[in-house]
This record gives structure tokens, C-alpha cells and sequence, in this order.
């Protein structure tokens, strides 16, 4: 009697699990990470604060509780920066959001290279990559890798963002 009802249960539990897994996306794309603007904020011999303007756009069709994401930015084959950003915000399904993070960079190792390469001192269209990773809050995937090219204008001042809902 008491295997049967051990059987019973397991069968029970299994079920749950199995219930419960069909309702967790497994196969999550990659959300598109692309660095919008940049804009310094204060520099000294040392180091150099800038925010970095971050639009994520989610190809997938359930939306996704972001708690932060871990980046590296190369600029023109050269580190730039990482680190980790902690803005939590909701990812609509099939839709984007907008975020600033504040960046340090360190005046010999990254920004000093970066404008000793641009011609004129013109930092348009400066070539980048980002890569890292998207922490989400659903689904049995926490770590999204990810990875974008573009180009960015450091030239031109970012506009403060506008209030989106599910946005911190």
C-alpha cells in the first residue's frame, strides 16, 4: 500500500514538473542590445564617466522581466568598458525599451587609444561592438548571451528619456 501510494506521487510530482516546464520557454532569442549615444559626463587625468544610451529589443513573442545584463564595449577593435547594469525593467514581447547607464573608463587604457585612432579628433561613427549577457527572471534560461555591431555618434547629446511603462 504505502509503494503504491509513494508510485502515486511520484506520478503526481512528474506531472506537475512536466506542466510546469511546457509553460517555461526553454528556447529564448537573444534580445538585440544596441548602444544609441554616448555622452561624457565629467573626465580627469584618471578616468572618464559617460552614459551610455542602451535601446533592447525583444524578438521574442512573451515578454521578459530584465534584471540587468553584464557587458564588454570594444570601440574600433579597443576595450572601452565593462561591467554589469542592474536596471530591472519589463522587455514587451516583440517590442523594446531604453536605458542609460553610467559608464568608467580609464584614460590610458581605453579613451586615449579611442581618440588617438579617430581622424580630426571627430568621434562620429565611432565602429563598436557590445557582448555580454541579459539576465531575465523566467524560463529555466537566466543568462541570454548576446552580441551587436554598429556604429555610434559620440557627437551628439543624448535627450533625456522618455517614461516608458515597466521602465526603472
Amino acid at each position: 500500500m504505502l509503494i503504491r501510494h509513494a508510485r502515486q506521487l511520484a506520478a503526481a510530482l512528474l506531472a506537475l514538473v512536466l506542466a510546469a516546464c511546457s509553460t517555461m520557454p526553454i528556447d529564448l532569442e537573444a534580445p538585440r542590445l544596441q548602444v544609441t549615444g554616448i555622452q561624457m559626463l565629467s573626465t580627469d587625468m584618471f578616468a572618464q564617466k559617460f552614459r551610455v544610451r542602451m535601446l533592447v529589443q525583444n524578438p521574442n513573442d512573451i515578454e521578459l522581466p530584465v534584471r540587468g545584463l553584464e557587458y564588454q564595449i570594444v570601440m574600433m577593435g579597443d576595450s572601452f568598458a565593462d561591467g554589469s547594469s542592474e536596471h530591472a525593467f519589463l522587455l514587451p514581447a516583440l517590442g523594446e525599451a531604453e536605458f542609460d547607464m553610467a559608464v568608467t573608463t580609464n584614460f590610458v587604457s581605453s579613451f586615449a587609444r579611442l581618440l588617438s585612432r579617430v581622424s580630426g579628433g571627430k568621434l562620429e561613427n565611432i565602429d563598436y561592438e557590445i557582448t555580454g549577457k541579459v539576465y531575465v527572471d523566467k524560463g529555466m534560461l537566466r543568462k541570454i548571451p548576446f552580441s551587436h555591431q554598429g556604429t555610434v555618434d559620440f557627437s551628439r547629446g543624448l535627450k533625456p528619456l522618455k517614461e516608458k511603462s515597466g521602465q526603472l
